[in-house]
């Protein structure tokens, strides 16, 4: 979960107060407009332009009112005009205090510009784990497709990207140890069981035949895959 907002009262939000209440309520649209462009939430858009319209509105009413003799406006306009000056103005004091505590109130969390940008490396390590579960099933479904993408072949030319993995039942030492992330002489270990047993039934069979340490067993999971032949 993220931390508490960071800065002060008035850049927390502050700031909007200071704005609507100089502005006796007409400048509302500015604050609000802030608060929809950091969180994109759709209500506060909908404030934001709800409260555009009233203040254009206020001045529609202004200017349609009669005027007295004594340059004072008076009539059903003058009364729009009073009652939607009154409504942004205390209205609208409302909203902000509402919507500055959903910004930046002590349970909100980033959203919108403020929620921090995914990381390069983890997306493509994600999307990597991904492409290999998805390698892992075609093999399991048709081994030989899997066969002809040279799927776990790191070592032969090929355009299917299977994520990283490496077919314990036909790839060089080299190449497991170099996909697996494993020394080599643990790598030449699993290729001398192979070539004494024929082949792995599952990535499993690695773990008891090959003796291999209990510290790289999940390195092997995550980049193993065992074909037919």
């Amino acid at each position: 979960m993220a931390g508490p907002p960071t800065g002060n009262w008035f850049t927390r939000g502050g700031w909007w107060f200071f704005v609507h209440l100089l502005g006796a309520g007409l400048l509302l649209p500015v604050p609000l407009a802030s608060a929809a462009v950091r969180t994109r939430r759709p209500w506060h858009v909908v404030a934001a332009v709800a409260s555009l319209i009233l203040v254009v509105a206020t001045f529609v009413f202004v200017g349609a009112a009669d005027r007295g003799p004594d340059g004072s406006t008076t009539g059903l306009f003058a009364t729009l005009s009073s009652m939607s000056i009154l409504t942004l103005l205390v209205g609208g004091l409302a909203t902000l205090i509402v919507v500055r505590h959903q910004v930046f109130g002590p349970r909100a969390r980033p959203t919108g510009w403020d929620r921090p940008l995914p990381d390069p490396a983890v997306t493509a390590a994600l999307a990597a784990r991904g492409r290999r579960d998805e390698a892992r099933r075609l093999a399991a479904q048709d081994p030989l497709l899997a066969h002809e993408l040279r799927v776990g072949r790191p070592d032969l030319p090929r355009s299917y990207d299977d994520g990283g993995l490496v077919d314990l039942n036909a790839a060089p030492a080299q190449a497991i140890a170099r996909v697996c992330g494993i020394a080599p002489e643990h790598a030449e270990r699993i290729v001398a069981c192979r070539s004494a047993a024929g082949r792995f039934a599952t990535v499993e069979d690695v773990f008891v035949w090959a003796d291999l340490p209990y510290d790289i067993w999940d390195q092997v999971r995550d980049r193993a895959v065992v074909l037919g032949r």
